[in-house]
């Protein structure tokens, strides 16, 4: 209850509500730290506007209110004192203590080293999730008020004159790229209200030598364009789109027509419309294309292991079309963003509205396992060598519903027209490719992981948030420092020397008080290695970054060896220095792990959708990847996963027959894959 009251007085033109505040006094004396007292420190309320010094005894008076709750008091040459004020203490003496603690920023130059120059950094691979700097969710927003994290999601990249440009949902701009590995952002903001997304799920189509886009509405956004988008300038189009269109998708066929696809329910089917590319109002009628069907496919249930057909019924959304050698590939989202079980379907016409047929490779985008989960709501596209690739919407889900990531997969059709994408060892270091290759085949740098469940040690921990926490492979734990004061540091021993070819630094917003975007956001960091734990070596030198890098991926020049590894924080970008996980890739000495054994697969016969599936513990594995798909040669869906010779499988369509294989994964290598076995 305010302790206020409000005076109403006429002036000329209009009232004036003058508040009328209770007040009371408080006194008190200011002493150094031997008892002596300091005539003219300097009393403040804290967040106000009243103060007063204390006179030539040290002595001061203050008139304040109810709501007022803090006293700060300043001298040069001390610390800044603060103390509690309320109306049953109105005596309050303060003693001040010498301040020797130096409060400017060492500003650093980062080091070159042999293994990593920061001023020549250009990588040949990358690690999703992909290094971007996630904006954190509006304050404003209506599902997340009071919680700073990071999301993104509905990602999409157009190629358009040479480079790629990553549109996502919130992030009131977008990003480009040269190569795919290093992202710059553009800020371009569109949010009308303070509710409002900005944009969310966007569409965006290239016309000739202009870029079309389109938000995610039900009120009627604007059409919009533009031929530089490195400038973040965009101009109006149209007024309105007209149609309701949320997850829209634009399609400019090659014979020059336009269709939208659009849809985010679990009511209603996606839906699909020939477009006026002027006018951008319907040229035929609207069609509904796809409507889920869980009860045939298993991987369309809803819940977190596709497990819960009670709470809600699943979501199709996230529509995009790929045209592919005469054929139109429609793809869709399901079940639900917040699952490891989002994925992407698709079915396939000979004519952009249809009819379509589903593919029995489905989903074609699927990762439930490893450190990364969830590859829903997506888009297709071809690099610049004829490449094509597959950027999906990551699930995390720890401290909000729609906290997101992206990953980006290689993908492709086959030669009977199967469109796959491929997530095996996709959240591992990933080569980018500089000519046409087979994506069936993956880009898997080799590099194996080195730092699952090693033993790690660190300055400081805050609560729960323990040092092991950044060592499981887990994206929804996290290890979090008492401060986030330069200095900090966390220290991982790989239990042997080992070869180190790159580095993953996960951070997460640990007691961060960011919203929205703010480009004074950074991440600075020092990594050292060491034979002994005692003696250590700089190793990779980013105490001069100006870039937010919430997953910051560090390929390195040349292979480390070394046992121990220590980073050390220099700049937070908001709230404590704390890490999801800090990953090590490379290669350990010794053999590569067995064939897998005893690999068994039991489909449930009450319920063809289920299956179970079980090995043998491989000595040396520290993972498996289940590999699976409608042929022995058509093995395009994997399942990674740690810690467990057993999986339950729930995502597989009703009539359709499967083969499985599996292959074991040791920091030496990966072993040979089992031979593949029916699942009937």
């Amino acid at each position: 209850m305010s302790n206020s009251q409000t005076k109403t007085i006429k002036g000329q033109i209009t009232e004036y509500n003058i508040p009328v505040v209770m007040t009371y006094q408080i006194k008190g004396i200011v002493t150094d730290s031997t008892g002596a007292p300091l005539p003219g420190a300097q009393l403040m309320v804290k967040h106000g506007v009243v103060s007063a010094s204390s006179d030539g005894q040290g002595r001061f008076t203050m008139t304040v209110s109810p709501d007022d709750k803090s006293l700060v008091c300043y001298f040069p040459g001390m610390k800044f004192t603060e103390t509690p004020i309320s109306p049953i203490l109105t005596t309050i003496n303060l003693r001040m203590f010498p301040d020797h603690q130096n409060h400017s920023i060492t500003r650093q130059q980062s080091q070159a080293t042999p293994w990593f120059d920061p001023d020549n950094d250009r990588p040949k691979t990358y690690c999703n999730p992909v290094n971007i700097d996630y904006n954190f969710e509006y304050f404003n927003h209506s599902n997340n008020k009071g919680i700073s994290c990071r999301s993104t999601a509905d990602p999409m990249i157009v190629p358009y004159k040479g480079k790629y440009y990553l549109f996502s949902t919130n992030q009131s701009g977008y990003y480009v790229s040269d190569d795919l590995t290093k992202w710059k952002y553009v800020f371009a903001g569109f949010q009308r209200k303070p509710n409002d997304d900005d944009p969310c799920a966007p569409a965006v189509e290239v016309f000739g030598d202009t870029l079309v886009m389109l938000g995610s509405t039900y009120k009627e956004l604007p059409v919009w364009y533009t031929t530089h988008p490195d400038d973040g300038r965009w101009k109006h189009l149209a007024e309105t789109a007209l149609l309701p269109h949320w997850d829209p998708d634009l399609f400019l066929d090659d014979d020059g027509r336009l269709y939208l696809y659009y849809g985010s329910s679990n009511e209603f089917p996606t839906k699909g419309v020939e477009y006026d590319r002027a006018s951008f109002r319907p040229k035929s009628v609207i069609h509904d294309l796809i409507l889920l069907h869980p009860e045939l496919h298993g991987w369309e249930r809803f819940g977190m292991n596709n497990d819960d057909s009670v709470t809600l019924k699943p979501f199709v959304e996230g529509s995009f079309m790929t045209k592919h050698d005469g054929k139109y590939y429609l793809q869709y989202g399901a079940p639900g963003t917040e699952f490891k079980v989002y994925a992407d379907g698709v079915y396939v016409s000979d004519k952009p509205l249809g009819p379509f047929v589903y593919q029995r490779h489905n989903p074609f985008s699927y990762k439930p396992g490893g450190f990364v989960l969830g590859a829903g709501h997506g888009g297709t596209f071809k690099d610049n060598y004829g490449n094509y690739w597959h950027i999906a919407t990551c699930m995390l889900s720890l401290r909000e519903t729609f906290e997101r990531r992206i990953g980006l997969y290689p993908a492709g059709f086959d030669k009977e027209g199967t469109l796959f994408a491929n997530t095996a060892f996709g959240d591992y270091p990933t080569t980018i490719p500089r000519a046409s290759e087979d994506h069936a085949k993956g880009n898997f740098t080799g590099w194996m992981l080195l730092s699952l469940h090693k033993k790690v040690w660190a300055s400081s921990s805050d609560s729960i948030y323990q040092p092991e926490n950044a060592a499981d492979e887990n994206m929804r734990t996290y290890w979090a420092a008492a401060t986030g004061n330069p200095g900090e540091w966390f220290v991982m021993d790989l239990g042997a020397e080992k070869q180190v070819n790159a580095i993953q630094v996960n951070y997460y917003e640990h007691k961060a008080n960011q919203c929205g975007k703010a480009m004074d956001v950074y991440h600075q960091y020092k990594i050292f290695a060491s034979p002994d734990g005692k003696n250590w070596q700089l190793t990779v030198d980013k105490s001069n970054n100006d870039l937010d890098v919430p997953h910051d991926y560090v390929e390195l020049k040349q292979p480390l060896a070394t046992r121990y590894l220590k980073i050390e924080n220099v700049h937070s970008a908001s709230g404590n220095f704390a890490l999801m996980d800090f990953r090590v890739f490379g290669k350990s000495e010794g053999q590569t792990p067995a064939v897998v054994s005893k690999f068994v697969t039991v489909r449930d016969k009450k319920d063809t959708r289920n299956a179970t599936i079980k090995w043998q513990a491989v000595a040396g594995a520290y993972g498996y990847n289940i590999r699976f798909g409608i042929a022995p040669d058509q093995l395009y869906n994997c399942i990674t996963v740690y810690d467990a010779t057993t999986y339950d499988m729930r995502g597989l369509d009703k009539d359709t027959n499967y083969w499985f294989a599996i292959e074991a994964l040791g920091e030496s290598g990966v072993s040979l894959l089992s031979k593949p076995v029916k699942c009937q």
